[in-house]
């Protein structure tokens, strides 16, 4: 009898500790952060933003995790479907959804909420040093990645031809690798030059100048000029002289801002809870990656910043007074 009852009694127990763990299971939510290629600084993003969210979440209850897609076009879709819940995407892109324009036509996506912007984006254009490129016209007729479906760059890239009255056609070969593919691509002579916008420094751009030794193309003329002037969320950029081997000179182009996005469906509290993981040690968060290294609080509030910004975010902006 007294060996059933002890037995009764540790059953209890065991029940009642499984309630709570699953209770306690039942509480943690998963939210996912969509970047870009493995090597680009969209990735290194996502993982400092995760790191930095999951010290805490055996207080928030919010585990995050980072995942590489196809960009900036593609992370804005996720969002408005559901696929994901964060996502980088440039300043560009983010207006274009907002407002229902270029890739976006009939497309609008009200629900696009802003969380933070991050660094500057200048469109980086590398050519093979032996393919006789000074300026970007000199691509005409030679291979050339635009950049892959679905992704920022590719959108920039597109509308830039527009600009310049060039189509696909007008290279021998376009070519639509992702981001990680493009550098060792020019490396193996299986392309002449690449475009790419992206925060700097980064590998992606460092790997190919040092490897076989790619030249930076300054990005300037009418075309460029024009694209200043008719959209906001384009400025000048320049890329210092010495940062990347064999490219001793400052190189001037144009570019976006990295930002990222959430749904305004994602809950008050979960945006709230990212922003003030990044931003209550944002010292750490700046030392996570090289491009970080200049980052402003207060600019990162507003900078490249044309949808509206999601609650949860706005609220903790607020209470530091950066708003």
């Amino acid at each position: 009898m007294l060996k059933s009852k002890s037995y009764l009694l540790g059953a209890a127990a065991a029940l009642a500790l499984s309630i709570v763990a699953g209770s306690a299971s039942a509480q943690q939510r998963f939210v996912t952060v969509g970047t870009g290629g493995v090597t680009g600084v969209y990735y290194a993003v996502g993982g400092a933003i995760c790191r930095l969210m999951n010290k805490d979440r055996a207080k928030t209850g919010i585990r995050c995790s980072v995942e590489s897609t196809g960009g900036s076009v593609f992370n804005v879709n996720a969002i408005n479907s559901g696929e994901l819940d964060f996502g980088m995407t440039q300043s560009d892109v983010q207006y274009n959804a907002f407002k229902g324009e270029a890739q976006f036509k009939d497309k609008a996506q009200k629900d696009l909420r802003v969380v933070f912007a991050v660094h500057p984006e200048p469109f980086t254009v590398l050519a093979r040093k032996e393919a006789g490129v000074n300026k970007f016209e000199d691509f005409k007729g030679k291979r050339f990645n635009v950049g892959n479906p679905g992704s920022g760059t590719r959108a920039s890239m597109e509308q830039l031809l527009t600009e310049m009255k060039w189509t696909l056609k007008d290279f021998s070969l376009a070519a639509e690798l992702k981001a990680d593919e493009q550098g060792p691509a020019l490396c193996d002579n299986k392309i002449d030059g690449f475009y790419y916008g992206v925060g700097h420094p980064s590998a992606a751009i460092q790997d190919p100048t040092t490897t076989c030794g790619a030249k930076l193309i300054s990005m300037t003329g009418p075309a460029i000029d024009a694209l200043l002037k008719k959209y906001p969320y384009y400025s000048v950029a320049k890329i210092p002289g010495g940062m990347y081997a064999n490219n001793p000179n400052e190189t001037t182009t144009y570019g976006v801002r990295a930002l990222l996005v959430t749904s305004a469906k994602q809950p008050d509290d979960v945006v709230y809870n990212l922003v003030k993981a990044v931003f209550e040690n944002f010292d750490e968060f700046k030392k996570l990656h090289p491009a970080f290294a200049n980052l402003d609080p207060k600019e990162m509030t507003k900078s490249g910043i044309t949808a509206p910004l999601h609650p949860g975010a706005e609220k903790y902006f607020k209470e530091k007074g950066w708003m």
